[in-house]
């Protein structure tokens, strides 16, 4: 079995527009709005360039606490959480596709720290 990339970043906040001043300040990074998620702002970064990963900032109600969590590119959402689970895991978000066809779900490793996993949309 190959590795598995880490291919993507969220960072989830209710205060969006520090969050991008302070890592536009930090690292360089800039932001570009790509639509709302869940009725809030969803702005994605291209941070990597050539040789790291993208990410974004999500806008959030502050109903639930901020995060920071990294995405890994998988072939199968659905397995990967069977395989996650058997290792100690526990699944936090079960898989579901968003309209662009991209499926994904937060899974919790066996110390509780979150991480996603996702597909990326059919060709």
């Amino acid at each position: 079995m190959s590795a598995t990339p880490i291919t993507w970043f969220e960072i989830g906040t209710d205060r969006p527009e520090e969050a991008e001043r302070f890592y536009g300040e930090l690292f360089g990074w800039t932001f570009e709005e790509q639509g709302s998620t869940d009725g809030g702002s969803y702005r994605v970064t291209g941070a990597g360039g050539d040789t790291g990963i993208g990410g974004a900032v999500r806008a959030i109600d502050g109903a639930s606490p901020n995060y920071a969590v990294f995405y890994a590119e998988v072939a199968d959402v659905a397995e990967t959480c069977r395989r996650a689970e058997e290792s100690g895991g526990r699944v936090l978000v079960p898989a579901r596709t968003a309209p662009s066809g991209l499926t994904l779900a937060h899974l919790l490793d066996p110390a509780g720290n979150q991480l996603g996993i996702f597909t990326p949309p059919p060709a």
